[in-house]
C-alpha cells in the first residue's frame, strides 16, 4: 500500500499541470501561448511576395470546389425523379458542412482556410489579417464562386439549370426580408464565431489537439446552419457562394434579395469579431 502511495506521488511531481488552474489561469505572466501581434491596416510587402499570391490561389480554388460541389447537388435534390431527391435538406446540409469541413483543412496552412468574404471580414476586424489581404482574398473568393457554379451550369445545360432555379438564394415564401436578415445575420455568427474560437492562440496552447481539429466544428457549424435556415433563405452565411450562384442564374428574382445575403452575412461577421475581442478574450475597451 505504502508503495502504491509512492507511485502517485512521484507521478503526481512528474507530471505536472501544462495549463495553470481556476484563478491562476488568469493570471498574464503564467501564459503558456503567444498571443499573435495585430495585423497591420495595409502592408505593402504582401504584395511583392509569392506566398500572398499562393494563398489567393488557394482561396480560388477552394471557393471553386465548394460552389461546384454544394450547387450541383442542390441541383441533385430539387430535380423530380432522382436518386439524389431522397437526401432532401439534410444532404444538402452534410455537402456543405462536409466541403468546408474537407476545404478548411486543406487550406488552413496557406491562407487560413477562409473561403467566405464574411470569414475574412470577422477575421480583418478582429486584426487578424490585412486589409490588403482581407480583399485580395473576398476578390479571389468570388471568382472562384462564379467560376464554380459557371461550371455547374456547364453540365446541367442552362435550360435545366434555369428550371431547377441555379441554387441561388431568396427569401423563401411566408417570410418577409426582415425574417431573412435576421437568419443570415445569426447563422454567420454562429459560424464565425465557431471560426474565432477554433483558432484561438489560448486554446492552441492548452489543449495541444485543437489545431487539428479545428476543420470539424467549423463544418459541423455551417451544416446545422444549413439545416436550420434553408427553409427560410436557402442558407447563404457565405456572399460568395451567393453571389457566385446569381450571376449565372441571372433571373430578376435572384437579385431581389441579393443585398440581404452580403448586409447579414457582414454585420454577423462583425458581432462575432465584436464578441470575440471584448467577451472572449476579454480585451475591454479603452477610454480617452
Amino acid at each position: 500500500m505504502e508503495g502504491k502511495e509512492e507511485d502517485v506521488r512521484l507521478g503526481a511531481n512528474k507530471f505536472t499541470e501544462r495549463q495553470p488552474l481556476g484563478t491562476a489561469a488568469q493570471v498574464p505572466d503564467s501564459k503558456d501561448y503567444t498571443e499573435p501581434p495585430p495585423a497591420p491596416l495595409f502592408e505593402p510587402g504582401e504584395l511583392t511576395s509569392w506566398s500572398f499570391y499562393r494563398a489567393g490561389i488557394a482561396e480560388f480554388v477552394a471557393t471553386f470546389l465548394f460552389l461546384y460541389i454544394t450547387v450541383l447537388t442542390v441541383m441533385g435534390v430539387v430535380q423530380p425523379e432522382t436518386k439524389c431527391k431522397t437526401v432532401g435538406i439534410q444532404g444538402i446540409a452534410w455537402a456543405f458542412g462536409g466541403m468546408i469541413f474537407a476545404l478548411v483543412y486543406c487550406t488552413a496552412g496557406i491562407s487560413g482556410g477562409h473561403i467566405n468574404p464574411a470569414v475574412t471580414f470577422g477575421l480583418f476586424l478582429a486584426r487578424k489579417l490585412s486589409l490588403t489581404r482581407a480583399v485580395f482574398y473576398m476578390v479571389m473568393q468570388c471568382l472562384g464562386a462564379i467560376c464554380g457554379a459557371g461550371v455547374v451550369k456547364g453540365f446541367e445545360g442552362a435550360t435545366r439549370y434555369q428550371l431547377l432555379g441555379g441554387g441561388a438564394n431568396s427569401v423563401a415564401g411566408g417570410y418577409t426580408k426582415g425574417d431573412g436578415l435576421g437568419a443570415e445575420i445569426i447563422g454567420t455568427f454562429v459560424l464565425v464565431y465557431t471560426v474565432f474560437s477554433a483558432t484561438d492562440a489560448k486554446r492552441s496552447a492548452r489543449d495541444s489537439h485543437v489545431p487539428i481539429l479545428a476543420p470539424l466544428p467549423i463544418g459541423f457549424a455551417v451544416f446545422l446552419v444549413h439545416l436550420a435556415t434553408i427553409p427560410i433563405t436557402g442558407t447563404g452565411i457565405n456572399p460568395a457562394r451567393s453571389l457566385g450562384a446569381a450571376i449565372i442564374f441571372n433571373r430578376e428574382h435572384a437579385w431581389d434579395d441579393h443585398w440581404i445575403f452580403w448586409v447579414g452575412p457582414f454585420i454577423g461577421a462583425a458581432l462575432a469579431a465584436l464578441y470575440h475581442v471584448v467577451v472572449i478574450r476579454a480585451i475591454p475597451f479603452k477610454s480617452k
